[in-house]
């Protein structure tokens, strides 16, 4: 599996460069997240771990708690670790999605690996670290931007189907995406999206680096 999944990386190595982000996708020169992030985004940023218990107990509920017990850590609203940045680097990024936001929806779904990719880049507000979701119908962009010791902040653009290029942050709200990044084991992180605008309550991204 582990060849398999580092021979298909080989085979979109051109999907993360045909996929084109803004020349700025965040515009402002600055990186302090709160100046940057819309009304919307700092509410879901603040609520962020209420929406999180929330969800899971909405799942719970519904019957998926051995799933949630075998994901462990991964759905622990204080897990994280804090003290190591995500690094540059291709990811296996698993999303699960928790906690429908509508009736008929599922409310515990975890999808089989994507392929995502942390890269540093010049920006306006000089090198910025930047999220991609490579593959996958629904894939995020975006860019990192630093909170205090225990997690990161993200802000991009959701790009779907067979789009080729991201909106620019903040002129959309409906395709706007904001979450947060944690360490929570020796190599492994998280992405948490707490009410995103697709499907969900709460959408976590397992973050485990290729080798």
């Amino acid at each position: 599996m582990r060849i398999a999944f580092i021979l298909a990386i080989a085979l979109l190595g051109t999907s993360c460069a045909s996929l084109r982000q803004p020349e700025a996708m965040i515009p402002q020169p600055t990186n302090d997240w709160r100046a940057i992030a819309t009304a919307d985004d700092r509410g879901r940023l603040r609520d962020w771990r209420s929406t999180f218990v929330a969800a899971i107990a909405a799942a719970r509920a519904a019957g998926h708690g051995a799933e949630i017990a075998r994901d462990g850590v991964l759905l622990e609203p204080d897990a994280a670790l804090g003290g190591s940045p995500i690094p540059d680097g291709d990811y296996r990024c698993r999303i699960t999605k928790i906690g429908a936001q509508s009736e008929g929806l599922l409310d515990y779904i975890s999808y089989p690996d994507f392929l995502c990719r942390v890269d540093t880049r010049p920006g306006p507000a000089g090198q910025r670290r930047h999220f991609t979701k490579v593959t996958g119908s629904q894939r995020a962009m975006g860019v990192i931007l630093p909170e205090g010791t225990m997690r990161d902040i993200f802000l991009g653009t959701m790009v779907l189907g067979d789009e080729q290029r991201a909106l620019q942050y903040g002129v959309d709200e409906t395709r706007d995406v904001a979450g947060m990044i944690e360490r929570i084991g020796p190599a492994r992180w998280r992405m948490v999206l707490p009410e995103p605008h697709f499907e969900s309550r709460l959408d976590v991204i397992d973050l485990v680096p290729v080798r």
